[in-house]
């Protein structure tokens, strides 16, 4: 199996490379998150071995049994939602956070890092097709709220995020991915600072993501196979 992941990797590190020359961008614009929920400490560590070091967690919990199997200089990111009585739990083991999707959460986590003397980075999830069942920022509101997340002394905002309606091939979501960037441009301007980061594109679609715009792609299944859900 480390054979597999080992060139499964390596395929993918050349797609994300392509894909950002292909949008004029250099080959290391976009940064590969190796989404690793559901996988065992020891499929973790074969991707360590390959030169890897950024992963990606959904759920806390997961992360509180795997994280300390593995070597200390690895980056960890939780890429699902993170609820307010997690946060305490969260901020020594994940150095980033994609899904913070209210000012209150925000305020929160902020409150608890200065407790805790961290910053950790973090980007603002958005829900850009109003989907219920999805956690994110409606746009209007992340507009009118952008100023006070912004002021949060011990959060360090990198950008946006997203998870696109379900599409039946990578170009349908490539609209949504535009929507996302263009938002990013508009608080950007509005704001009058940069938020260079836009976490966006899964397995399915992250190169067509990285086309347009992404700077870090969340990729799971295309490295480790299809998972066992349990």
């Amino acid at each position: 199996m480390g054979e597999d992941i080992a060139a499964n990797l390596a395929g993918i590190k050349q797609r994300v490379a392509d894909a950002a020359l292909r949008s004029g961008r250099s080959a290391d614009a976009a940064d590969l998150l190796v989404v690793s929920k559901t996988w065992p400490a020891e499929n973790v560590a074969e991707v360590v071995a390959a030169g890897h070091l950024a992963f990606g967690e959904n759920r806390v919990q997961e992360g509180e049994e795997k994280i300390p199997q593995l070597p200390d200089h690895l980056q960890w990111h939780l890429i699902g939602h993170l609820q307010r009585n997690k946060v305490r739990k969260a901020l020594p083991l994940f150095q980033t956070i994609h899904s913070i999707d209210s000012l209150k959460l925000a305020r929160y986590t902020s409150n608890i890092a200065g407790e805790m003397d961290k910053k950790p980075d973090v980007y603002l999830q958005v829900d850009l097709a109003g989907e219920e069942s999805k956690n994110g920022y409606n746009p209007d509101k992340l507009r009118t709220e952008l100023d006070d997340l912004l002021a949060l002394e011990n959060l360090s905002i990198l950008g946006l995020m997203c998870i696109p309606p379900m599409a039946s091939t990578p170009e349908d979501a490539r609209p949504w991915f535009v929507k996302l960037r263009e938002l990013r441009d508009e608080l950007e301007q509005h704001a009058g600072r940069s938020l260079p980061g836009l976490s966006m594109g899964m397995s399915g679609d992250f190169e067509v993501a990285i086309e347009e715009g992404s700077t870090i792609v969340r990729v799971g299944s295309a490295i480790f196979g299809s998972r066992t859900y349990h």
